[in-house]
């Protein structure tokens, strides 16, 4: 108990040799570093802040906590006031600014510590489990995780169902109600009998019979000292059964101590009345408070043998009033302050900034087998109880591909021609091409249907551009009325030819350019429809029908066919892109809604790390890449005779590596997104660039030459081109444009990679 000597009542402050007596007569209990490690958890002068240093949240601030080993510690305090923060850092998952943390002999995170690991059981508020599981493969992942053999699972599995009246151990956990899956939660904590119980709100939504029930099981698991429980509850009365109870109030604990001993220092018989009080002596030393806040501080009646001592204190005064246990009361250095938790008169250590230093090496190798076991297994498991999500992932790419194979690059065909020929009437028919004929203009009509368009008639020549111009048509011809005496004229005579012959041999086409592929296709038909039409012209009049072509000749090509159309060329990159960015939005999806849903937190809780998790992962999604790879390959040659000249096995290879490249770009966007959101945004924005850049519908050629090196040094750019070269030239490794790609994919995978596990290492995931 505090001295009779403090006053009940505000007065002047007191001179610095009177602070001094006063702290003489509080007696310190000067610990140590060991004694600290002897206790579940030991806390001094912890500090911790969100956002920026200029302009920092104080979340906790010079707060100070001691939990013995067999005890139950009850941590009450309203929403917001840090308790879930305290936690974190206590588990190992966040970290303090300053100060020390002691769990279990050890600082958790550190090299050399058993933190995190098995020897804590963490139950966060939310359900955070599998909910495709049943009861029974939930509690063998978590067994599988804390070294335990399926036998005792089984066995702990028994006991654990009788103690807390589990449904069948067959039921999947979605089909549960609320208050069993909370029950499922905590029994996967107790589950491996862990040193070390941390419960956020284990009881909240249970049948008052079942919260007795386990209290008494944590009463009794603590009795021999060899567990100890952290329990944060909204049942504030429920915490008598503690043996210890933490106030918390805006970042600092305000009491430490039993339930009794809090109950008989405040007169008052309730838990809540308690922290009430406290809660107006705190309130009495800020000079800023509401008028709510005064009226209700007014109405509370205060224990009279404590008082807030921060009001004895100038604010030019620093002083500690303090002990290492026992009663004391505590200003922080930022302002006054009211606790009933001493802080350390005589710190053994300094208060430093927690640095934690590791070699990047540590976080590569370390892959522990049975982790690895209980990981692969969940996430095959996962995959088997969503097969049709699964087959859905597996035949998207598919039906993309399908898609883009009949949709792309194909000659258009029934295109609206407008005809005008002036030569003859509709009711005359067209009589077979002869050396003598004089219905020439028909037959290169004829010789242009074969070429399948939809040709249209019209009785004049501005009907049939009307019929453009309102867009029914693509185009129009024009056949003058003597075209054929004009055209056998300008034939015979060649360059002597005068302008009647030359005007009236002349076919005058109007076409609609906004369409550019179908007025360049339209281009073709048309003077490649005239050289055929000729070449049959002077075939029927004992000539060669060459004389007439350009002296130029296009032998077989070296690689690829005469008629090679847009579909040849864009396969390689759609190819590409699919495997690509089909990965990474599987994995980054997959990565964010494991760890958004709490199911991250608890293996991570219990030692499992995040390289574990990312290797766990590469391997049950790169077994469905390739399913995806496998089924698009056999789709486009058995069913769409996709040309492939080059090796299949290098073929795949490349695909895949695109796929494994695009699984750490998923993995890296998981670690700098907070949600599924984020990552859509990020890969919707990084798909058309990827796009438009990497070769996939355009050469990069015709790109700006700044465009050019940049396109040069995306991921895809490269591999597309050497795919490229695989399938339609039949190249190998040999070649430079092949194992450029294979090289530029690979380099990008590393530093994807890298990106992931650095930032789940600093990031903490």
């Amino acid at each position: 108990m505090l001295p009779s000597s403090i006053r009940t009542h505000r007065t002047m402050p007191e001179s610095a040799i009177n602070l001094e007596l006063r702290r003489q007569r509080l007696v310190s209990q000067r610990s140590t570093v060991e004694i600290r490690k002897r206790h579940a958890v030991s806390v001094r002068r912890a500090y911790k802040h969100y956002g920026t240093k200029k302009n920092p949240i104080v979340i906790l601030e010079d707060l100070n906590m001691t939990v013995p080993k067999g005890t139950i510690y009850g941590l009450l305090g309203s929403s917001g006031c840090g308790k879930t923060t305290l936690l974190s850092c206590i588990i190992g998952r966040k970290r303090f600014h300053s100060g020390e943390l002691w769990v279990l002999g050890g600082s958790p995170g550190t090299k050399g510590s058993c933190l995190p690991g098995p020897r804590i059981g963490y139950m966060p508020q939310e359900i955070a489990l599998y909910n495709e599981f049943t009861i029974r493969e939930t509690m063998k992942y978590f067994g599988w995780i804390a070294k335990m053999s399926t036998k005792l699972v089984e066995e702990r599995l028994c006991f654990l169902t009788n103690l807390l009246l589990l449904p069948d151990m067959d039921r999947k956990v979605k089909n549960l109600s609320g208050g069993q899956q909370r029950r499922v939660s905590f029994a996967t904590v107790l589950l491996h009998e862990p040193e070390l119980l941390i419960l956020d709100e284990p009881t909240v939504g249970l049948d008052p019979l079942l919260r007795e029930t386990i209290w008494n099981h944590l009463t009794e698991i603590t009795r021999d000292g060899g567990t100890t429980v952290i329990l944060t509850t909204h049942y504030i009365e429920e915490t008598r059964q503690a043996h210890l109870i933490g106030l918390m109030r805006s970042g600092y604990i305000m009491a430490e101590e039993s339930p009794d001993s809090i109950l008989s220092r405040f007169e008052t018989d309730t838990l809540e009345d308690a922290f009430l009080k406290l809660s107006v002596m705190q309130n009495m030393g800020r000079r800023k408070r509401s008028i709510a806040v005064r009226a209700v501080s007014s109405q509370i009646q205060l224990p009279s043998g404590i008082v807030n001592q921060a009001l004895d204190i100038d604010d030019d005064q620093n002083q500690e009033i303090s002990a290492e246990f026992g009663d004391g009361l505590s200003t922080s250095k930022s302002g006054r302050r009211f606790s009933l938790v001493a802080q350390p008169a005589f710190p053994e250590l300094p208060q430093v900034t927690v640095d934690h230093k590791s070699k990047f090496s540590d976080y590569l190798l370390h892959l522990k087998a049975r982790h690895m076991k209980a990981l692969i297994w969940k996430n095959f498991l996962w995959i088997l109880r969503n097969w049709p999500l699964m087959l859905t992932i597996i035949a998207l790419p598919v039906l993309q591909f399908a898609i883009f194979y009949m949709a792309i690059g194909h000659t258009p065909v029934n295109l609206n021609i407008a005809i005008v020929n002036y030569e003859m009437s509709y009711e005359q028919d067209c009589e077979p091409i002869k050396c003598n004929g004089s219905k020439l203009g028909c037959n290169y009509l004829e010789t242009l249907k074969k070429k399948k368009v939809h040709l249209v008639r019209y009785e004049t020549e501005n009907l049939a551009i009307d019929s453009v111009k309102k867009g029914r048509s693509y185009a129009s011809i024009i056949i003058k009325e003597n075209y054929t005496t004009a055209l056998k004229s300008r034939f015979v005579k060649g360059n002597r030819a005068n302008e009647w012959d030359l005007f009236h041999s002349t076919i005058d086409v109007y076409r609609d350019s906004s369409v550019k592929d179908i007025a360049t296709f339209l281009q073709f038909y048309f003077f490649d429809s005239f050289v055929n039409f000729m070449g049959d012209y002077l075939e029927s009049c004992n000539e060669n029908r060459n004389a007439l072509k350009l002296p130029i000749k296009w032998n077989t090509p070296v690689y690829g066919t005469p008629d090679t159309d847009f579909t040849e060329f864009a396969t390689p990159g759609v190819l590409v892109s699919i495997a690509f960015f089909l990965a990474a939005a599987l994995t980054a999806v997959a990565m964010l809604v494991e760890r958004n849903e709490g199911i991250l937190e608890r293996s991570l809780v219990m030692g499992v790390s995040p390289v574990e998790l990312l290797t766990a992962h590469v391997v049950s999604e790169f077994v469905l890449m390739m399913g995806q790879i496998i089924a698009v390959t056999c789709c486009g040659l058995f069913i769409f005779n996709m040309k492939m000249s080059g090796s299949l096995t290098l073929f795949i290879s490349l695909l895949s590596l695109s796929g494994f490249c695009g699984m750490w770009f998923g993995f890296a966007l998981s670690s700098m997104c907070p949600d599924e959101t984020s990552a859509a945004y990020v890969l919707l924005g990084s798909f058309f660039p990827m796009i438009l850049l990497c070769g996939v519908i355009w050469p990069i050629e015709g790109m700006a030459h700044g465009l050019q090196m940049v396109a040069l040094i995306l991921p895809l750019t490269q591999p597309v081109e050497s795919l490229r070269s695989i399938m339609q030239r039949g190249w190998d490794l040999s070649r430079p444009a092949v194992y450029h790609g294979c090289i530029t994919i690979t380099i990008w995978t590393l530093l994807f990679m890298t990106v992931s596990v650095v930032l789940l290492k600093f990031k903490r995931a």
